[in-house]
Parts: structure tokens; C-alpha cells; sequence
């Protein structure tokens, strides 16, 4: 029984050993099967890692952190006045941001930021299961950190390749830099709507202030943008941008970073959200404009757009703001003493309401702004005033506003018959430009017609000491015209190029005394059949004249024959010493200003004379920095001496003479000394004032672009010389008087104010005159009777 028992026990332990055998052999080739598998798995991932990564770029490029930023321009007090960018992006460190700011994108935008290895496991779980219930992609998984990398290495193409190349980096990114320096990257790289690229940009465009200055809730919404910036904007949806502010808001309190309090405070105060300025358009637009284009053609447009120089001009914004207000007076005037050209349109019965609620939705309110244009309707009209409406504003125009309103006659121009009835300008149902001024009679809006002047005109002013330009206006309305008539126009000069001529004459020989006689001269080209005779302005010619005299009435006839005797190439190599380049024709009707030149050419001529002899090139830029702060460019005051300061101090008296009794005699009412000269040429197509002070050697150009008549007795001194008079008395205002230095070298006599020699008892008239040392005259003037020779008193006999 025993042995039978110890048999079944044998054949149960084979069995069970069996069994075990066939266990352990499966076991062993089951891990067999799962490290194979483990390996080949572990092979088949290292191969695409290593696939996928073998293009993967160097991350280490984000520690020399160099994105597209906005170049800046300045005017002199160092206030902005441009920018210039592809993506508007203003770099700051991470200390200028405050930490509600930084505290909010992570709340909003990666919760567990400061705990993930820049890949969050969690995150991609949870976004795959509610866009798993949701049956479409609602919500992402992406970390700041793969976002950081995403903008700075990879396309945003949605593929599974692009997706492993971000968790590669953005791990790579997060073991090397620091939680951060990888915030630093992202805030002030990510893109926040309406063209602003980082948070300084963004507080800027919404805010209209830095970012450090910015409260929770304004930190709140902008953390709110960069999940959607277009469709959270403030601007287009400003009712969705607070839903998301609020969500912001409550995903800070639930991370502990703010209390319900404070939260509560931020979702009730009120934001002040404007468009952000530009300062372009609205500061020096012209100004700017030629800054760019010359940066841009010196150093490229990509370091123009790219790489956030600092341009320091020499402009001055006060200057500026003066300038504009005088060359759009001036021109208005100048329009209105032309006449009114019609209304804009002409409304049935049935039309005028539907015009006036289209009117009415356009200004977006009930009220008008004074100053501004407006379309009105005139709704009434007695010989008193016109009544007129815009949009649900009525006001009247008095009959005393619109006697300017003539019909425009250029032969008969500023002398034409007023206005006396607006019954003659306006019928009921008339479409009229008008600008709100004040109220009227019972407090009614009082309005006064505008037209939009068709004429243009530029001013330049440089600081005579310096060379800076301080004001350049270079047309009517920029937005109208890009065209910079100040720089880029050439015009003829007309009588304003005549001090060039008259100076060169005084290195020549010539004295203000000296006596020119002013008769009729004709000239004869026989190659072209052609015949010439000058005459001055006002067809007469006036016999013995002084040099002086001739620059003071701007006498044609004595300029021309000054010119023949000096010679046409001396004055034409004399002109390109003071500054003109363009090109100067060689014959005598440059005595006349027939050539074109650019109005900045004249402002440098006439700097010369203020300057005593040195020509000192005009500066916009004062200094360009590149990103880093290290200067690229700056100006340094270079003075060339190219006249004679005698030369220039009797230039600077004749040209002070034309002010105080000759065409420039408007600018009288500077009450300061002055020099300067008109510019008119032929059939009034340009009109000139070029002028200055011991500080500001100005310039002012008036004309229209097609090159049509300004109109009879439309003038530099009528048209151009009240524009320049304005901007100076505002220039100067407050400053204190300065004359103009006499240099040594220069003597003053008593001279016959005739014949230009030492007085006798037959000088009814006597004056001082400056000459060069060794230059006045000795001999006196003849007494009656006494014969003399002609040749002794004049330089050109009859």
C-alpha cells in the first residue's frame, strides 16, 4: 500500500515538474517575446527620435535673443515722433513687467508652467479627453514652453511630425534655460493683435502707457489675447474680451495668485481703451518720411524695419506744429482771395434727410467739434445768412463770412467785387463744406465756409548756428500728398536767386554803391532766332541806380546786366559753392531765377549770408544708434568757409534793407532784424520768401503743382512773406533780440544816396553804407555845372 502511494506520489511530482517545465518555458520565451519587443520598440522609437530630431535646430540661439524690433525716432527733446517695423515689437526685460501680468499668462495659458519639463502629460490627457466628448478640437495642450518653441523653430502646420519636434525642443528648452528666461522669450515674443508683437507693444496699442505701468486689470485682459487675438480684441469685440478677462481673472484667484477681492475690483474697473496714436501722421509726418528714405537707402531696408535703430532728428515739435499752422492759413487765405469755387453738390427735396442721418451716423454723435470740416446742408438762405445743417446740428453762416466767396476770376484776384448776400453764393438743397466757430446770435452755432485749397506750399527752417532743420513742412496735407515740395520739388526761384548773383558781384568789385544804369537792353540769339528783352516787374525802367536800390526793388534789368559782366559760368561755379546742385542753365535769364531748385538749395544759399561766409550743410539726423546703443552715425558741425565774411555782412544789410524798405516789407512787423528776399516768377507761378534772423534761416515756397497762376498781384511778398512772418514771430516768441554781428573789415561812409559817391553840397539826400575796408569812394559828387566823366560814376553807361 505504501509503495503504491509513493508511485502516484512519483507520477504526481513528474507531472507537477511537467507543468512547471512547460510554465517556466513559457515564461521564458514570453519575456523573450517582450524584451525582443521592448528592444525593437526601444530601437524603433531611438530611430525616430533620432529621425525626427536629426534636423532639429540649435536652441542654444535663443540665448542671443535678437527678434525683429521697431526702429524709433525722436525729435530733438528726445520725444517720439516715428516708427518704422514689420512686426511692431518693443523688447523689455522681465523686470519692466509686472507680476500681476506675468502671473496672469501663466494662470491663463499653462497653469503647472513652473512644474512640467516644458512637455505637461497631464495637460495633453485632459485636452484629449474633452476634445474626445466635444467630437472636434476645443481645447490645446500646448505648454509656454512648446509655444516658445513653435514661434522661434517651427511652422504652425498641424502635423504629428511637427508635434514631436515641438515636445523635443520644448524639453530641450526646458533643461536648459530657466522657467524665467523661457517667460522672458514669450512675453515678448508672442503676437497680441492689431499688429503689436510682445507685451510692451500690446500695452501701448490698448493702453497708451508701458507695460510696468499697467493695473491687474489691464494685466488680466491682455493675458486674455494670446489664445485668439483677433477674436478677443477690445477694439472689434470688446464685450468678448471682458468674458475672457473675467475667465483670466478667476483662473488667478483658483492658482492663488490674487483674492476674490481683488479679483472683484479688476472686473469692475473701467479700462480706457483708444487706438493707439500714430505719430507719424500726427507729429512730423513729411519730416519722418524723409528720415526714413534716407536710412533705408544708406543702410537697407531690413535694418531699416528689423533691427530697432534709434534715429535722433533735429527737428523740434513746437517748431513743427507752428510751421503747419502757418502754411495752412497761408494757403487758405491765399485760396479765398481766389474765390469760391461751388458748392460740393446740389440735394432735391426728397434727399436732404436721408443725407443728413448718413452725416449724422458718420460723426457718431449730436454735436460738432469747432475746428473741424464738416458737409452741411443749407436748409435756408436770406440776404442776412445762410442757414445749414449737419447732421442733426443746425447753425447759420452770417453774410459777413462769406464776402470772400466771389466767383473765382484769376485776372481779377484779391481786388475782385465781395460778396454782399448769400443769396448770391448758396440755394436751399446745397451741399457746403463749413467749420463750426462759435455761437451766434441766441446762442446759435455760428459756422463759416470752407473750401479745400488747391494750391500748395512748402517751409523750411534750418538753426543758423548749427545747421539743424527745426521745421520742414512739405505741403499742404500730408494725407493728401506724400510729395515733399520742400526737398524733392524744383521750382523756379525767381528774384530769390538774385542775392547769389549780387554777391558774386560784390567778390567781383562791385560796392552797394556802386551805380548801375537801369534802360532797356535787348538780346539777340541769332542760331535760334530768338530775341530777349528784360523788364522789371511793373514794366518801367528807372535810369541810375544804386546796387542797393536794385536788390531792395528787385530790379531785373540792373541784375541781368550785372550778370553779363561778371560772367555766366563765374556765377554758375559761385552758386554750387553756396549749395545748389541742380542743374543752372548757362545764359542770362538765371539772373531771373529761370532755373529749377529745390527749396532747401535756397534755405543753404541764404544760410551763408546769415553764417558770415561759412556754409554749414543742413542736418535731419543727429545721431542713429543700433539696438545695443552703439552709435552708427552722428552729425558734427562742419564750417566751410566759401565767401568772404564782408562779403556776406553787405549781402545780409542790402537783404535787411529789401525787408525794411523794399518787397520783404511785410516782415517788417517782426519787430526784430531781418533779412530777406521775395521770389516771384514769370505769369505768377511760384511764389518765394526766403529769410532770417541771427537764429533761423527760413525758406517758404507757394504755388500749384500743375504750375498754373497764383493770380494778379499774387506775389512772394503777398503770397509767401505772411506764411514766413507767422512761423518766425512764433519761432522767436519769447526769445531774446539778436542782431547781426559786423565783422572786421567793414568801414561805414556817408554816401550820396544817387550816385553812390562822398556827399557834396549838391546831395539832396545822404545815407550810410557799409563797404570793405579800402573800398568806399573818394570822390565826391559832382556839383552842378561842373562837368564830369559819365564813366567815373556809373559802371555801365547809357
Amino acid at each position: 500500500m505504501t509503495k503504491k502511494k509513493s508511485k502516484a506520489q512519483i507520477l504526481k511530482r513528474r507531472e507537477k515538474k511537467t507543468e512547471r517545465g512547460v510554465a517556466f518555458t513559457l515564461l521564458k520565451w514570453t519575456l523573450v517575446f517582450f524584451c525582443g519587443s521592448g528592444i525593437i520598440a526601444a530601437a524603433g522609437l531611438s530611430g525616430l527620435y533620432f529621425y525626427i530630431s536629426r534636423d532639429l535646430p540649435k536652441i542654444i540661439s535663443l540665448k542671443d535673443y535678437t527678434p525683429p524690433i521697431v526702429t524709433s525716432v525722436f525729435s530733438d527733446d528726445g520725444r517720439k515722433i516715428g516708427e518704422f517695423y514689420n512686426e511692431r515689437r518693443i523688447v523689455i526685460p522681465l523686470s519692466e513687467m509686472p507680476d500681476n501680468l506675468k502671473n496672469a499668462v501663466v494662470a491663463a495659458e499653462d497653469s503647472r508652467f513652473r512644474e512640467h519639463p516644458g512637455i505637461d502629460l497631464l495637460s495633453i490627457f485632459r485636452a484629449f479627453v474633452k476634445n474626445l466628448k466635444a467630437g472636434a478640437i476645443v481645447q490645446g495642450g500646448s505648454t509656454i514652453t512648446q509655444q516658445v518653441t513653435k514661434s522661434f523653430f517651427l511652422t504652425p502646420a498641424r502635423t504629428y511630425e511637427r508635434k514631436l519636434k515641438e515636445a523635443i525642443l520644448a524639453y530641450r528648452i526646458d533643461q536648459t534655460f530657466t522657467k524665467d528666461e523661457i517667460l522672458y522669450l514669450y512675453l515678448n515674443q508672442i503676437y497680441l493683435g492689431h499688429g503689436a508683437y510682445g507685451v510692451e507693444a500690446a500695452s501701448e496699442n490698448y493702453f497708451g502707457k508701458h507695460a510696468r505701468e499697467m493695473n491687474l486689470a489691464e494685466c488680466s485682459l491682455l493675458a486674455g489675447l494670446p489664445q485668439a487675438p483677433s477674436r478677443y480684441s477690445p477694439f472689434r469685440n470688446p464685450e468678448l474680451a471682458r468674458q475672457r478677462q473675467i475667465y483670466v481673472l478667476n483662473r488667478m484667484k483658483a492658482d492663488g495668485y490674487i483674492t476674490n477681492l481683488e479679483a472683484t475690483d479688476a472686473i469692475n474697473t473701467v479700462l480706457d481703451i483708444k487706438p493707439r496714436k500714430n505719430w507719424f501722421i500726427e507729429r512730423v509726418p513729411c519730416y519722418t518720411e524723409h528720415v526714413r528714405r534716407y536710412v533705408e537707402e544708406k543702410y537697407g531696408r531690413d535694418v531699416l524695419y528689423t533691427q530697432g535703430l534709434k534715429i535722433y532728428t533735429a527737428v523740434n515739435i513746437e517748431l513743427q506744429k507752428i510751421a503747419r499752422q502757418e502754411v495752412v492759413k497761408g494757403v487758405r487765405e491765399l485760396d479765398r482771395r481766389q474765390g469760391y469755387r461751388g458748392v460740393v453738390k446740389h440735394l432735391a427735396g426728397l434727399e436732404v434727410e436721408a443725407f443728413c442721418a448718413q452725416v449724422a451716423t458718420t460723426m457718431d454723435v449730436d454735436s460738432v467739434e469747432p475746428g473741424v470740416v464738416y458737409q452741411a446742408v443749407v436748409t435756408a438762405v436770406n440776404d442776412r445768412e445762410a442757414v445749414v445743417r449737419v447732421g442733426n446740428v443746425t447753425g447759420v453762416i452770417p453774410a459777413e463770412d462769406i464776402t470772400w466767396a466771389r466767383h473765382p476770376d484769376v485776372e481779377k484776384a484779391y481786388w475782385a467785387d465781395k460778396v454782399d448776400s448769400p443769396k448770391k453764393v448758396f440755394d436751399t438743397g446745397d451741399v457746403v463744406l463749413v467749420k463750426a466757430v462759435s455761437p451766434g446770435e441766441k446762442k446759435a452755432l455760428r459756422f463759416t465756409l470752407e473750401q479745400t485749397p488747391l494750391v500748395e506750399a512748402a517751409l523750411l527752417s534750418i538753426e543758423a548756428e548749427t545747421g539743424q532743420v527745426k521745421a520742414m513742412i512739405g505741403g499742404r496735407d500730408y494725407l493728401d500728398s506724400q510729395f515733399n515740395r520742400a526737398i524733392q520739388s524744383r521750382r523756379q526761384p525767381g528774384s530769390a536767386f538774385k542775392p547769389v548773383i549780387f554777391a558774386a558781384a560784390l567778390d567781383k568789385g562791385y560796392t552797394p554803391a556802386t551805380v548801375i544804369i537801369d534802360s532797356p537792353v535787348v538780346f539777340k540769339d541769332h542760331t535760334r532766332n530768338f530775341v530777349w528783352k528784360p523788364h522789371n516787374y511793373k514794366e518801367k525802367f528807372y535810369g541810375p541806380t544804386l546796387m542797393r536800390e536794385a536788390l531792395i526793388k528787385s530790379r531785373n534789368v540792373v541784375t541781368v546786366k550785372i550778370l553779363q559782366d561778371i560772367g555766366i559760368d563765374y556765377v554758375i561755379n559761385y552758386a554750387r559753392k553756396l549749395g545748389v546742385t541742380a542743374k543752372i542753365n548757362r545764359d542770362l535769364s538765371i539772373s531771373l531765377g529761370s532755373s529749377g531748385m529745390s527749396l532747401v538749395e535756397l534755405v543753404n544759399v541764404y544760410s551763408v549770408f546769415s553764417n558770415l561766409g561759412y556754409r554749414i550743410d543742413p542736418v535731419f539726423i543727429t545721431r542713429i544708434e543700433d539696438r545695443f546703443g552703439k552709435v552708427i552715425e552722428s552729425s558734427e558741425l562742419k564750417r566751410e568757409k566759401i565767401m568772404d565774411m564782408t562779403t556776406a555782412y553787405m549781402m545780409t544789410s542790402m537783404l535787411e534793407s529789401v525787408v525794411k524798405s523794399g518787397t520783404g516789407w511785410r516782415v517788417k512787423a517782426l519787430d526784430r532784424p531781418a533779412a530777406g528776399k521775395t521770389g516771384t516768377t514769370n505769369n505768377l507761378h511760384d511764389a518765394w520768401f526766403m529769410g532770417y534772423t541771427p537764429r533761423y534761416t527760413t525758406g517758404v515756397w507757394v504755388g500749384f503743382d500743375n504750375e498754373r497762376s497764383l493770380g494778379n498781384g499774387e506775389t512772394g511778398s503777398r503770397a509767401a512773406s505772411p506764411i514766413w512772418l507767422g512761423y518766425m514771430k512764433g519761432a522767436l516768441e519769447g526769445r531774446p533780440v539778436r542782431t547781426f554781428n559786423v565783422p572786421e573789415g567793414i568801414v561805414f561812409v556817408k554816401i550820396d544816396a544817387k550816385t553812390g559817391l562822398l556827399p557834396s553840397g549838391a546831395s539832396q539826400e545822404t545815407l550810410f553804407e557799409c563797404f570793405k575796408d579800402g573800398t568806399a569812394p573818394t570822390m565826391k559828387t559832382p556839383e552842378p555845372g561842373i562837368a564830369t566823366d559819365t564813366d567815373d560814376l556809373y559802371k555801365f553807361g547809357i
